[in-house]
């Protein structure tokens, strides 16, 4: 069982989905890096100094009374939020990261595409023999071939 398994681990394809799965959370932190480090805070000083992380619903006081000025303040006081700031920074990382995983699959597809040769014969349709993609007669049966 234990080669079994050891056969199973080691194939191909599961040590390049493990590798895709590290780099995938690598790329992940960059995202969520640019998003709150480089993104988010031009944002939120175009919108008049809003610190989205900031931004949150207090569902629930908790054992200090309100108003919290900021999430961290809301969090040690225990109260319960609702936490649409972080959401919002969340949307935004998700939206980069399909635009370049988007971006990534349509650049593999234009590869693929380009990899594609053109077919070196074509078929005569009358006696089904191969014939030169630029022939217009068919060398066998002397027929004309679109």
């Amino acid at each position: 069982m234990f080669k079994e398994f050891k056969e199973f681990a080691m194939k191909g394809n599961m040590v390049d989905m493990a590798v895709g799965i590290i780099i995938g959370a690598a790329f992940g932190t960059i995202i969520k890096s640019l998003v709150d480090d480089v993104i988010m805070p031009p944002v939120g000083l175009l919108l008049g100094g809003v610190d989205f992380s900031d931004l949150f619903l207090v569902l629930k006081s908790g054992e200090v009374a309100g108003p919290y000025a900021t999430l961290a303040q809301a969090k040690a006081a225990g109260a319960v939020t609702l936490n649409y700031g972080l959401f919002a920074n969340t949307i935004i990382s998700f939206i980069i990261v399909a635009f370049a995983v988007f971006l990534l699959i349509k650049q593999i597809n234009l590869l693929a595409r380009q990899e594609e040769a053109a077919p070196a014969t074509k078929q005569c349709p009358f006696c089904i023999s191969a014939v030169p993609p630029a022939a217009t007669r068919c060398p066998q049966c002397t027929a004309e071939i679109k």
